[in-house]
């Protein structure tokens, strides 16, 4: 099960469907939000999460200070 790894939100789950959907692992995560950290200061930015899947990048960028974040998905299952 996905969840938040760092920031305000860290630790809460995230619910994704049973197949078809494959969240980013949280080492991918970790890594990708450390050299994001040493270049950009997310407190109140807003964030784009392109072929979202489960949100977890979006809803990590929120946990650690981003005020907004958008989520773009196609895939209905990933969705509902």
């Amino acid at each position: 099960m996905p969840r938040i790894i760092a920031g305000r939100l860290r630790g809460r789950t995230l619910r994704v469907p049973a197949s078809g959907t494959r969240p980013t692992s949280d080492r991918v995560r970790e890594a990708l939000f450390s050299a994001i950290d040493a270049r950009v200061d997310l407190d109140g930015a807003a964030v784009l999460d392109l072929f979202a899947g489960s949100g977890a990048l979006g809803l990590e960028a929120v946990s650690r200070g981003a005020d907004t974040a958008w989520f773009v998905e196609e895939g209905a299952k990933a969705v509902a």
